[in-house]
């Protein structure tokens, strides 16, 4: 069975529903993510949340905060913490461009998209611009009128 927005070599483990919904996307990029074992076991599983996630920029780095990937059960004694800062792998001139748009009022940039690429974890993160309500119900109004024409579309073909 094949999922939606699947690109070839691609295992999805999660996406941030609410970005979409809260955020316009500006630009949009892949990073790297520094994980230890019994996170990389965890993700597998699927049990990740984005709840709060953000990407915050200190001292020349990205790091990952407020991602939620839930301990291993088969750990051991020592699991690791659940909403640590995880860095991302991303080149200097990539944090650089995004810091500097990051700083400007209403842009920050969340993560969309947790996947498996050729074995490795990835992260599809976005600068993204805080929608306002007029925003999000002229999202709904566009998506409900777009389904009541396919519908009138699909009933007008039948006959």
């Amino acid at each position: 069975m094949s999922q939606p927005n699947r690109h070839a070599g691609e295992k999805l483990i999660a996406t941030n529903k609410q970005a979409r919904r809260l955020y316009e996307f500006l630009e949009v990029l892949e990073a790297g993510l520094v994980l230890m074992g019994s996170e990389l076991k965890s993700l597998r599983e699927g049990r990740v949340n984005f709840m709060d996630g953000y990407v915050r920029f200190y001292r020349d780095e990205a790091w990952l905060t407020g991602v939620h990937i839930a301990p291993y059960a088969n750990a051991g004694m020592d699991p690791h913490d659940p909403t640590r800062d995880r860095k991302l792998l991303l080149h200097h001139r990539e944090i650089d461009k995004l810091q500097a748009l990051a700083a400007q009022k209403g842009l920050t940039v969340v993560p969309v998209r947790l996947y498996f690429k050729n074995g490795r974890v990835k992260l599809e993160i976005a600068l993204g611009k805080g929608k306002n309500v007029h925003d999000r119900r002229d999202d709904i109004k566009a998506r409900d009128l777009n389904r009541d024409m396919a519908r009138q579309l699909a009933d007008f073909k039948r006959k």
